[in-house]
Order: C-alpha cells, then structure tokens, then sequence
C-alpha cells in the first residue's frame, strides 16, 4: 500500500483505488500518533479536561504537521539520485510542509511551550532540516542561491542558541544532532567561501566534541575526532594556488562573478553550444575530502558556477511554481557530484546525463581518478589497451596496489577506458582526465562528428610545486578560463 505523505505525486497516481485508500490509510496513521503524543503531552501538563479546545487543536495541529513533515523528510532518501524530473513535486511538498510548520510554531509558541512544552532544539531541528531542504535543492538544480538560503536558516540557528541546552540533557544522541548541523553548516560555508565563519565554526565544534567524549562513552568518538582532521585539511588545502606566467604564485576565486567574465574572440559565435549538465568524479586515493566532497571536486564545482545571489524572498518556495508560469533559465549547468563510485553507478548518472542532455548542449565529463596502467604490452593499441582511471570496488585495496600489481590477460573490470566513454559521442562532450594516466585519452577517437573537446592533465608535478604537493592535496590542476556557459564547435 503506498503511504501519501512518503512517495512522490506520480507514483500515486497510478492507481484511483489506492490513491485513496494509501490517503486514509495515512491520515488514520498520523492521526492516532498524533492523539498519542497529545494525550501523552496533555496528561503530564495537568487535567486534560481543564485545557481550551482552541489550545488543544493548536498541539494538535502542530503534531500533525510535525508527523507529516518528518515522513516527506524521510521519504526524500527514497528518490533517485539521478535523473531531473521524478523529484520537484516531491520537494515542493516538503518545502511547502515545513513553511507551514515554521510558521505554525512562530504564531503560536506560547501555547506550544506551555501545552506542548516545546523546546528549543526542537525549533532548532524544523530550521536544520529546512537549511537541508535548500541545500540539497542547490545540490539538484546546481543554483547557489539557495546556498544563501540554507546558510541564512544554519546562521539563525547559532544566532539564536537554538542548541544551546542540549548539553545540560543527558541524552546523546541530541548531541549528536547537534554536532551533525555543525557538520552541515561547515560544508555550506565552504561552498559559500565564508572562511572566517567557518574557522570559527570549526573551533565551535572541536569544543563540542570534546564535551561529548568527555561526557558520553560513545562508540563514534574516533568518527568525530576524524570529522575535524578532515575539515582542518580541507581548509589548508584550499584556496586553490596556480602558478602566474613569471612563476609567481597567485590565489584565484574559483567562481564566475558577474563582471568577470572574459570576452568573446573575434569571429567566436555566440550560442551555438551551451553547457547544460556535468558530472565531476572524484576517485584518488589518499585525497583530502571533506563530507565526500575532494578538493578538486570542490574546486570544479565552483568553476562551473557563478556567484550566488539572495532569493528574492524566502516565500519562493523551490518546485512550487504555477503551471502557467514558465521555469526560469538555469544559470549554471545541472552537476551530478560522484565520490568514488562504482562503474555500474557511473554509468548510470552518465546515461541519465546523456538522456536528458537538451539540444544544442554539451555534457562535461570532469574525472579526477587514480590512475589504472595496463599490465602488459599488447598486441593492438584500441580504446581499451591504454587502462585508464579507476572506479571503485567492494574490494579491499591499499592506496592502489591491488590494481597496479594485478598481472593478467584481462583487462580491469573496475576501470573506466577510454571506450567506455564511446558510445556518448553520439552528442557533444568534453571530458577532462586529471589523472596519473590522462594520457590513455590521449588518442580518443572522434566517431560520430559530434563536438569533442579532452583535456589531458600532466603526469608529473613541476618541480616548483612538488614539495607542497603533499601537503595541500593534489595541488597541481587543470585551470580553466571561466566561460558565459558557451562552448565553441570543435
């Protein structure tokens, strides 16, 4: 039976029957959680009978929008990963439940905390998981303004102390809330280049955790510990360095301002080809990450974004637009961001990439991977004789070696070769290879006449950076001139 408040509109569509019983069935459901956790609430708080009905059906209500909110919440992990269509009305719903639960709560707080007994964490965790809402919204439709919004919500949680009790409640896994938005806001900021805030964000929660070990016994002690070593990492890596023509070095912003733009070349037709979609792959080893966000993954998605702007009012709820109204053009191209996936899994997000490519568009392929080397001489030299870069595996491997050292006559099953990538030349792409071996791409054969742009990657550091190589992650890359999002035929 499907349940309402948890699968997308078109799912339920699909049968009237079920459509209405799944809805009674759900109402019926949040319905007697609800009168459950009134009678719980009212019963502690004194008399049931002595309390108003205009207060009682004010906890009530908010019960009900508190269930149904967490059910749309949860249900977003159910929806593909992949793909641009199946997950707008889903996120509209959600965005438009908690818009009513967070009013709901400002109109009538009194009552909430007196009947309710309403705390403050608990407003704390409505505007967390709305900050989640807009950040994994920028993470669908790749429009940084909505980091904006999800920082504004990350901002008036710390603003207003909305955690700040949780520590006097000997309940960890409240803590663990806690430090987890701690987590979230770091990433929002980092994506936002807000470093002073997130230096301060980052001594916050090492404090944080140190209270927490200190207090609980815990079996995540060692996770946490491993949260601030990766972040502290991230943050000195960043921001990204390149050498100057005279050898000087210079630190650059990554995204597009609007100002900033370079100007088009004399004779360059403007519109011809737009990039529309892009995947930025991230799969070395011994890599600094953050939250499964590599620095070089961090740095190509911010260049193929412009700077964010505010919304023009919170009341502009993602996905909740007229049907008479027509969407906005996208003002960066759509990203699908894949930390050491599998090959089954690549090829997935490439094919939906591919299927929904619109026309006259190119997809950006950026691959950052270690690299796989062929384990001996052959006889030909084809798109799958070369190896290529690695993706990952279930197995157990040692920065690399299992790969490196394997001595067969088949070719590794968990290597993206350059054939592999064959089959979607059918429209136009540009790839580009940031790997020990880019140069198995060296030769990518053009089969279909399509636009093709590769860019291939030094094999070796240059002596001038090779001794902050270590230390700053993968320092050398590939710099790309930011561009209006037009791409000329090949």
């Amino acid at each position: 039976m499907f349940d309402l408040f948890r699968y997308p509109c078109e799912i339920i569509m699909l049968k009237p029957v079920c459509r209405v019983l799944s809805c009674i069935q759900s109402m019926s459901f949040l319905s007697s959680r609800t009168e459950f956790a009134l009678k719980e609430i009212m019963s502690s708080g004194g008399a049931e009978d002595d309390i108003p009905q205009g207060e009682r059906k004010t906890v009530t209500d908010f019960c009900y929008l508190l269930d149904k909110s967490k059910q749309l919440f949860n249900g977003l992990r159910d929806l593909p990963q992949y793909g641009q269509k199946q997950w707008q009305s889903y996120f509209g719903r959600t965005f438009d439940v908690y818009t009513k639960l967070w009013k709901f709560q400002q109109q009538h707080r009194q009552v909430l905390d007196n009947r309710y007994g309403l705390k403050r964490w608990q407003i704390g965790e409505i505007a967390s998981k709305i900050g989640q809402l807009y950040y994994h919204y920028y993470l669908r439709t790749s429009e940084t303004s909505y980091l904006n919004e999800a920082f504004s919500f990350y901002s008036a949680i710390r603003q207003r102390s909305y955690y700040s009790q949780v520590n006097k409640e000997d309940r960890p896994e409240l803590v663990v809330k806690k430090l987890r938005y701690y987590a979230r806001f770091i990433v929002v900021c980092l994506l936002l280049n807000k470093m002073d805030v997130v230096k301060d964000l980052v001594k916050e929660l090492s404090d944080e955790i140190e209270d927490y070990t200190h207090r609980f016994n815990t079996e995540d002690q060692v996770e946490w510990n491993l949260v601030l070593q990766e972040v502290a990492a991230f943050v000195e890596a960043d921001p990204v360095m390149v050498l100057n023509d005279d050898n000087t070095i210079v630190i650059t912003s990554n995204r597009l301002a609007e100002t900033g733009a370079p100007l088009l070349e004399q004779g360059m037709i403007v519109g011809q080809l737009t990039l529309a979609d892009a995947l930025v792959i991230g799969n070395c080893n011994n890599q600094v990450k953050f939250s499964e966000l590599t620095v070089d993954m961090f740095r190509m998605l911010q260049a193929l974004e412009r700077e964010p702007m505010n919304l023009a009012s919170q009341m502009n709820k993602p996905g909740m637009q007229e049907s008479t109204e027509k969407p906005a053009r996208r003002e960066n191209p759509h990203k699908y961001l894949l930390y050491k996936p599998t090959f089954s899994q690549l090829y997935t997000f490439l094919a939906a990439a591919f299927k929904e490519l619109p026309a006259n568009s190119v997809l950006l392929v950026y691959l950052s991977a270690t690299g796989v080397f062929p384990s001996g001489r052959s006889d030909s030299e084809g798109p799958y004789d070369f190896g290529g870069v690695l993706t990952n595996s279930n197995r157990d491997m040692i920065n690399g070696d299992a790969i490196h050292k394997r001595n067969q006559s088949y070719k590794e099953m968990h290597c993206l070769h350059p054939g592999d990538l064959y089959p979607f030349t059918r429209k136009p792409l540009f790839i580009i290879v940031d790997s020990s071996n880019s140069v198995a791409y060296k030769n990518f054969t053009n089969l279909f006449g399509q636009p093709l742009v590769c860019l291939l990657s030094p094999t070796a550091y240059p002596k001038a950076l090779q001794a902050c190589a270590e230390d700053c992650g993968r320092s050398v890359k590939i710099t790309l001139e930011k561009s209006t999002g037009i791409l000329p035929s090949c």
